[in-house]
């Protein structure tokens, strides 16, 4: 018989997020529904200071605590409390909605733990089950098949005729067609704009991968 784990672990959320400034999350709200709908005994916990504070502080920055408990086991999350560049806020600036918002993105965090929506800070764009070698095709750039390209300036004087190249920034290697999920390849230069969207810069598929990966375990 299938584990919770697992089952959680299979649900496609990605109708369900929205992407802040490169980051992908996933509705708190929703997610509690859907752990709350397969078990309902699941519950959570956000876990007080000393004083009662529903944040913990090193006297510099803060952050906050919580647990997530199915099927009799809790996970717990911390996670500092950020302003909208994701950097901590020192805590002499720190505002009750600034400690709401990192509890929230905390506990849905908690909950990946226990599978549902894991694969996003895995840097993943689709759970275990839908990631088969024939469904693997890559979507993070399925939008930008039909843009225009009107952003990014190849490498080089781009004379006709010549194939456009485009390197990444942060590695420099250069960019390779990238198959959407129905193995159409995805234009190099509709990439690159959309990678100029997202992060401010042009990147090959394994460095957002990477930063994605960075970015779920701060």
């Amino acid at each position: 018989m299938e584990n919770y784990f697992s089952t959680l672990n299979n649900i496609n959320v990605n109708g369900k997020t929205e992407k802040k400034n490169g980051l992908t999350y996933l509705s708190w709200a929703w997610a509690w529904g859907e752990v709350k709908k397969l078990h309902p005994d699941a519950t959570y916990t956000i876990y007080e200071n000393a004083s009662g504070l529903f944040y913990h502080t090193d006297g510099s920055t803060c952050w906050v605590k919580t647990g997530v408990t199915v099927n009799g086991i809790e996970h717990i999350e911390y996670l500092p409390v950020m302003d909208y560049k994701n950097k901590s806020i020192p805590v002499d600036k720190v505002t009750s909605f600034d400690v709401n918002k990192a509890i929230q993105r905390s506990l849905t965090k908690a909950v990946a733990r226990h599978g549902l929506g894991l694969y996003i800070y895995a840097g993943e764009d689709l759970p275990e089950e839908e990631n088969t070698p024939d469904k693997k095709a890559e979507k993070i750039f399925d939008a930008c098949v039909s843009e225009p390209s009107t952003i990014v300036k190849p490498v080089g004087d781009g004379i006709p005729g010549k194939s456009l190249k485009f390197t990444c920034a942060d590695c420099g290697k250069t960019l390779e067609p990238i198959p959407d999920s129905n193995g159409k390849p995805i234009p190099i230069r509709a990439h690159a704009d959309k990678s100029e969207k997202m992060f401010g810069r042009v990147l090959c598929l394994d460095c957002i991968r990477k930063i994605n990966s960075e970015n779920a375990n701060r």
